[in-house]
């Protein structure tokens, strides 16, 4: 899996971009809430990608921050949402938006979004809920501040499907030890998290 590059931005036609790495040339696309972040043509960038495999292409989408990335990885799980719905759903709303209208049943809103009719609308909000607002707090914050090593096991056991209160009580059984790694809360939590009754 490709998490990110760097390099040059070659060019910028939305929603295609280019960025040359080290001389090989990445072709992807993007969002336009990451266009309009994105510097000149010539200048460096850095972008969290995500790589979808199909029998006829490698597709490769990249993002200005995790949080983005991560929203449309959760989007990627739900029925009927390819990576193109996923892409308009971005363009259309940020990540923060789509996690406030998904909360707040925002139907109408949903369905201003251009490939979005009601019916997706309606799976969207049932389905996301939980998952998307436990996820668009992810990454590290408009600040720049990074996630504590907590945050990112929390995370990390949230994106496996854990509910957000069984990660959170998992991760602080194991910070009664003292506060290990991140790979370490994860791996201790994920052991107290499977000797609990199903």
């Amino acid at each position: 899996m490709i998490g990110q590059i760097s390099g040059t931005l070659v060019y910028k036609h939305p929603p295609q971009l280019m960025v040359d790495v080290g001389g090989v040339a990445y072709e992807l696309e993007a969002p336009m809430t990451a266009f309009y972040e994105l510097p000149a043509a010539g200048e460096q960038v850095s972008l969290f990608t995500h790589l979808v495999i199909r029998d006829d292409a490698h597709l490769l989408f990249g993002f200005t921050d995790l949080r983005q990335r991560d929203v449309f990885r959760v989007l990627l799980k739900i029925s009927g949402v390819g990576p193109r719905v996923a892409l308009a759903l971005l363009s259309g709303l940020t990540a923060d938006d789509l996690t406030a209208c998904v909360a707040g049943g925002d139907i109408a809103q949903l369905t201003r979004v251009p490939g979005i009719g009601r019916k997706t609308a309606e799976r969207l909000v049932i389905e996301l809920r939980d998952r998307l607002e436990a996820v668009a707090g992810t990454g590290p914050d408009a600040s720049g501040v990074p996630l504590t090593p907590q945050q990112d096991a929390v995370s990390a056991l949230m994106a496996l499907g854990y509910r957000e209160n069984e990660a959170n009580r998992a991760v602080r059984a194991v910070e009664a030890d003292g506060t290990p790694a991140v790979e370490t809360l994860i791996r201790e939590a994920l052991k107290g998290l499977s000797r609990e009754p199903s």
